[in-house]
């Protein structure tokens, strides 16, 4: 019974040690922005850039982002990680919304 209580109370501990493992992201103004793609979660289109003052920016893609290329539209498994990006955003409350996200390379 005590190792139970133990293990329980161990858990209990663990709890916000892991969530204070995820890397948190930043809001920032309206604005564009270049960077590096730090994470491509395509399932959910949605993606993480990393920009040069060090703010980790997490973009889901809507219907109504852009992404190109070279002035062309891509379709959103063109993006890779580590890739340089420029990205277009509008601050809506505490998220970002992408606009256009433009691939540099």
């Amino acid at each position: 019974m005590k190792s139970v209580k133990l293990i329980a109370l161990l858990f209990l501990f663990m709890v916000p040690f892991l969530y204070s493992c995820e890397e948190s992201t930043d809001v920032v103004d309206s604005g564009t922005y270049q960077g590096t793609v730090d994470e491509v979660e395509a399932e959910k289109t949605e993606i993480y850039v990393k920009t040069a003052d060090d703010k980790r920016l997490e973009l889901y893609f809507n219907e109504n982002t852009s992404l190109t290329r070279n002035g062309e539209t891509v379709a959103f498994d063109q993006l890779q990680e580590g890739q340089q990006v420029e990205v277009e955003v509008e601050k809506v409350g505490q998220r970002l919304e992408p606009i256009a996200v433009r691939i540099l390379e």
